[in-house]
This record gives structure tokens, sequence and C-alpha cells, in this order.
């Protein structure tokens, strides 16, 4: 993100709006911001140039799809001479039912969040394709019941300008 970049009143209603609505028109939020269309046009261009709009995109429902477990995964690994990290990391990404997974500090290295069908679904992920990776050395599982809740962060002027 551009740290010199100022972000106005109608730059902070028109990001508010598009967290409740991304498919909300252009023309539509320019009527509501009281600007034109262009000017919508121009101002999302330069929020996604300076970094503060990443993508855009339709946010499936995996219970919809019929993947009714999530489960968050610590995994350790141990690495040898001959392989390293980021070997590692693409090795976890080729995994389909893993969706996010983070770098992180402390007893784990890697911290993936996973969708699967059911628990025997998950044990095999976990199983064949987990721990079959030769550097992983242990695996911690953490089974969510529900989520709570998922969202932004708000859109604060105070917040996004002071830094």
């Amino acid at each position: 993100m551009n740290g010199n970049f100022q972000i106005d009143k109608t730059d902070h209603k028109i990001l508010e709006i598009l967290t409740q609505n991304a498919r909300m028109p252009f023309l539509e939020v320019a009527r509501v911001c009281g600007i034109s269309g262009a000017a919508v046009h121009q101002r999302v261009q330069k929020l996604i140039d300076a970094g503060i709009i990443k993508g855009s995109q339709f946010n499936l429902d995996p219970k919809g799809l019929g993947y009714h477990t999530c489960a968050f995964i610590g995994i350790q690994i141990n690495l040898h001479a001959n392989s390293s990290h980021e070997e590692v990391f693409e090795k976890i990404k080729k995994i389909p039912e893993i969706v996010e997974c983070h770098h992180i500090s402390g007893k784990y290295s890697l911290f993936a969040k996973v969708f699967t069908k059911n628990n025997e679904h998950l044990k095999k992920v976990i199983v064949q394709q987990i721990q079959s990776i030769v550097e992983v050395t242990n695996t911690e599982t953490f089974i969510s019941l529900e989520e709570g809740f998922t969202r932004n962060l708000p859109v604060n002027m105070g917040d996004i300008s002071s830094y």
C-alpha cells in the first residue's frame, strides 16, 4: 500500500458500500455518493492501485459444495539439506482441500485451513497428503464446530490515513 495515499470521505463511502455489496453497479454507488459513475470508477481504480482494494470475487459456500468439515492444521516441518521451507510450502499449496495457509511463528511452521466432505475425508488429507510429505514431522488438527463470523476490517478513515 502506498503510505502517502489519503482516503477522503467519498472514498470512505465507496469502500463502505462495496464491502457490503461488491456487485453494486458503479452508477448506483455514484448516485448514493452524489458523484458521477466515471468518478467512482476512477476512485476505485486508485484504491486498487494503492493496494487498499484487493481483487473482487464470488465466495463459494463450502457446505453448498458438500464440504461439511472445516479444520485448522498446525504443521511442523524439519528441513533437510536438500529442501527449503518454500519447497515444502509449494507441496502443501498443491493440496486442493487447503484453502488458506499461513507462515507462522511458534510451535508450527505453517497453519492451514482445510475443508473436507467429512471426518474420514479429513483423515485422508492429513495422513495421505500432508503427513506423507517427508519434511512434515508433526501435525495438530483443530476441527471447527461452527464458524462464528468472518468479516473485513472496518473502513475507518482515521485508522487507514494515520499509518
